[in-house]
């Protein structure tokens, strides 16, 4: 087995060319932010990997994305920007207090607009795995505050709806549908699935065909309600598979060729095989991009704090056993990664 790839800093760059799978070169790509944003601390100071590279400043060309911490991300290309399960706000639950014990489900939901604002530029488009607090919780503030379209299941579609998110916002999918929207913009939905503890089990199950009896106020009151997965793509960049769950269906997944893949590392083994079964459905992506490793009830500063229940090492032993090919990249939040 060879040692596995590890790059903090990096996408590896593609090839974009039709009929062009071999990976060209590693490139190394400064910290630096959009304008008007400050990344690396919600409290919007630069961080010290930021003071250490602080200089004129440079537009990164081809496609950028940028890990927002869980499973979300945001993409630019050409001056437009997609979200993915942007959760800035991170509150506390007591998830991580005590092994889980001090978690409570009545903790109500709160967004933080100095903590969301800064990071999230001006999307046209955001897209959502699934309904848990941690991936939707400030998703009808961006909503409301940008316009943007909201794609996602229909217990997402009345959750929102019920969050105040006008209905015209809110675009249902199952999975299987790829829409086009404009300007060489793709996007492709899979049906996917949730992530799985020790027992088989996984937190709050269910699903809503009609808006609830009242507004959800707390974290218990988000039912996962199916999970998607969504392959991204721009004519003339890559294309990206992004998940929030470290599930999968392997029928629905099989076939797709992504250039990147955003997969989340499970925190158990109750789902068989599911990295080198993920990883030949997709026909052995050249990049793996870890997600959902992180503490995501603490404040979005780098460097990462790992969750003690995810184990990144034997994530990206898996990936290197199963497609030798393949580079894992771990990322900084963040922090601009540019790929094609």
């Amino acid at each position: 087995m060879r040692k596995p790839a590890l790059d903090r800093r990096t996408f590896l760059r593609t090839a974009a060319a039709a009929g062009a799978g071999l990976p060209v070169a590693a490139v190394a790509l400064p910290a630096q932010a959009a304008p008007g944003e400050q990344p690396g601390r919600p409290d919007g100071q630069p961080g010290p990997e930021q003071r250490e590279q602080q200089g004129p400043a440079v537009r990164p060309s081809g496609t950028v994305f940028r890990w927002l911490g869980t499973a979300g991300w945001r993409i630019d290309h050409g001056g437009r920007t997609v979200l993915f399960d942007p959760y800035l706000t991170r509150f506390s639950t007591g998830l991580y207090v005590d092994g889980g014990k001090a978690f409570d489900p009545a903790t109500p939901l709160v967004t933080d607009p100095a903590l969301v604002d800064p990071h999230i530029g001006t999307p046209e488009l955001l897209l959502v795995s699934h309904s848990h607090w941690d991936h939707i919780n400030d998703v009808p503030y961006i909503a409301a505050r940008t316009g943007a379209p909201v794609v996602g299941t229909e217990t997402t579609y009345h959750l929102l709806r019920a969050l105040d998110v006008p209905a015209g916002q809110l675009i249902v999918v199952k999975g299987g549908e790829v829409l086009d929207f404009g300007g060489g913009l793709t996007v492709e939905a899979v049906a996917s699935r949730h992530s799985r503890n020790e027992q088989r089990r996984y937190f709050a199950p269910g699903t809503l065909n009609a808006v609830p009896p009242r507004r959800p106020a707390t974290v218990g009151d988000l039912p996962e309600g199916d999970t998607l997965a969504f392959q991204v793509g721009f004519d003339g960049g890559p294309t990206a598979f992004l998940t929030g769950a470290s599930d999968f269906a392997e029928r629905e997944a099989a076939g797709l060729r992504p250039d990147l893949a955003m997969i989340a590392v499970p925190g158990s083994a109750a789902t068989h095989g599911y990295v080198p079964r993920l990883m030949r459905a997709l026909g052995n992506p050249l990049t793996v991009v870890p997600v959902h490793w992180d503490t995501f009830e603490r404040a979005l500063v780098n460097p990462v704090r790992p969750d003690p229940h995810m184990d990144l090492a034997a994530f990206t032993a898996q990936v290197a056993q199963a497609s030798p090919r393949t580079r894992v990249v771990v990322p900084d939040y963040l922090t601009p990664h540019t790929f094609g």
